[in-house]
């Protein structure tokens, strides 16, 4: 058995197990700070990008909608393609087709208001092989037109944007 012993007179020693069990709550507790998986699901539907196919923004240029038939569990949310060849292109580099942000309104992520959580799958934006959804197509626009300053705000936001909806437990 692993004990640990510590240098001062009154402390007692702490078995292997008991460190674990400390280290796993830490863990569990910690897991909200490193919420990268955080993905957007919108308030009703369960699905990211509405069930839009993420593959066919890049490839097709336009919002194609996808089927349950191809769908792929990623970061512990459905995503839904139109065709089994796009599924999968995303198995294998979710990060390369994933909307920047978690698939919240991207304009929104670099305001310092509130993080919308339903956007318009057909307001969308690709720029610098980056994909960019937000609430609606004049947010797309004024996004996408100051992009070189706007996308740093978002950056630096999505952070804070990020623990504020792992609090809120937005969905």
């Amino acid at each position: 058995m692993v004990k640990m012993v510590s240098r001062r007179k009154d402390a007692k020693p702490m078995h292997f197990i008991e460190i674990a069990a400390c280290l796993a709550v830490m863990l569990t507790w910690a897991v909200p700070a490193f919420a990268d998986g955080r993905v957007n699901t919108g308030y009703f539907g369960g699905v990211a990008i509405g069930g839009y196919d993420t593959v066919a923004y890049f490839l097709d240029n336009r919002a194609v909608k996808g089927s349950e038939k191809y769908s792929y569990n990623w970061l512990g949310t459905p995503w839904y393609f139109a065709s089994e060849e796009h599924r999968e292109l995303f198995k294998k580099n979710p990060a390369k087709y994933a909307p920047q942000y978690g698939g919240y309104c991207a304009a929104e992520v670099a305001g310092s208001g509130s993080v919308t959580v339903n956007i318009d799958p057909e307001a969308f934006t690709i720029v610098d092989g980056k994909l960019y959804i937000t609430y609606d197509k004049v947010h797309t626009q004024d996004f996408a037109a100051d992009i070189s300053a706007v996308a740093p705000k978002a950056d630096a936001n999505w952070p804070k944007k990020q623990a504020e909806l792992a609090q809120d437990n937005y969905r």
